[in-house]
């Protein structure tokens, strides 16, 4: 596909594919949906020619039952769609994380609710930072702001899939799917150079016929409550250790640096990510000629959600306007992240579309316009 370092021009779908496979998937199974398709068709040209298995599945609950099988088998499995296909493999998600089978999930968010519309929408943070599925569990989620970032996070993606056993989402709007931009892709991992997976089923008889380990099983079935709690818990311990290790984020407008924020910083503070953060970055240029100074915080992991970083901003006092493509999802967190702030709790704003309204950066302009003026 490319050299080492060699920047190629690739659709955010296609940049998802290509850095799976280097990253070691040899297993795709999917369903077509729009604004996703790139996505399976580039799996559909390339996978198999790579050593891989493709399957276009029957339906989305089929691949996501699909990935789970080929995961306890050893594979390193994914599957992708958009938002009504990603509500079908909710259940096999939840069986997923409830059996520590680690997998990667690509959601290119389009309008809803129902099937809504095949435009850009961020209404799906709700469904993938709280899990999605019934029970206990949590899901890592990885927002890319851009086609570079699409390759890089699904990268990561199937790292920390595989290093905490459970299911990993790359959630990218339809824009962030869509779009093209330069990127340099990651290079290809070998099979021999991914984590050995000592859990998985197989190897019961050596090649010659020998009797090999014991047999595994792997379920989230445990009938026995006290069993299940405890089960659970663990689970919910490790969790714990993933907040500790692998929140990530990104901040612009703040002299001082990301841990050590002061009231001597930006005017107000944009909380936005995806093709919204983009927008933001727009919004910051024309504050920036009116004399305004504006921040923007930009959460890379929706879960585990940067909490304390942004806390260290509200603590400031300066109002935050969240800004995102959804009635009020992301806010949420970010009113959380305020109750936390050590200090003055700023109000939070939001400036928010639904249905696959794209904000514009004059709108987010005029809303942090507005919001200083009633300050004052």
């Amino acid at each position: 596909m490319s050299e080492a370092n060699e920047k190629v021009l690739m659709k955010g779908n296609e940049a998802i594919a290509e850095a799976a496979i280097r990253a070691g998937c040899r297993a795709y199974f999917g369903y077509p949906i729009t604004p996703q398709n790139e996505l399976i068709a580039y799996m559909a040209r390339h996978l198999m020619d790579r050593g891989g298995v493709f399957i276009q599945a029957e339906s989305e609950v089929a691949a996501i039952n699909m990935v789970y099988g080929a995961s306890c088998a050893g594979a390193r499995a994914m599957t992708s769609s958009s938002s009504p296909g990603i509500s079908l493999k909710q259940e096999g998600m939840s069986y997923a994380a409830g059996a520590d089978v680690p997998l990667v999930l690509v959601n290119v968010v389009r309008g809803g609710p129902g099937l809504g519309s095949i435009a850009p929408a961020q209404s799906d943070y709700f469904q993938s930072t709280r899990g999605g599925g019934h029970g206990d569990y949590r899901c890592i989620v990885l927002a890319p702001k851009s086609v570079q970032e699409c390759a890089d996070l699904t990268y990561l993606a199937f790292e920390l899939a595989d290093r905490y056993r459970m299911p990993a989402i790359v959630l990218a709007d339809g824009i962030i799917g869509q779009m093209m931009e330069g990127v340099v892709l990651p290079p290809q991992l070998e099979q021999a150079a991914l984590p050995k997976r000592d859990w998985t089923v197989g190897g019961m008889a050596k090649p010659d016929g020998s009797a090999g380990r014991a047999s595994r099983h792997i379920t989230s079935l445990n009938l026995v409550p006290e069993e299940l709690e405890a089960k659970t818990k663990a689970r919910f311990a490790r969790y714990e250790t993933i907040k500790a290790r692998e929140v990530r984020f990104e901040a612009s407008g703040y002299k001082t640096g990301c841990n050590e924020f002061t009231g001597e910083g930006p005017d107000l503070t944009i909380v936005a990510y995806g093709t919204s953060a983009r927008i933001a970055l727009g919004a910051q240029q024309l504050a920036e000629k009116a004399g305004i100074k504006l921040g923007i915080f930009r959460p890379i992991t929706l879960w585990p959600f940067p909490y304390k970083v942004l806390a260290k901003i509200a603590a400031t006092g300066k109002p935050i306007l969240t800004v995102e493509m959804s009635e009020g999802q992301l806010v949420e967190d970010v009113k959380l992240a305020a109750l936390e702030a050590d200090g003055k709790r700023p109000p939070v704003h939001l400036l928010g579309h639904s249905g696959g309204v794209v904000p514009t950066e004059e709108e987010v302009f005029a809303e942090v316009k507005k919001i200083l003026g009633e300050k004052k």
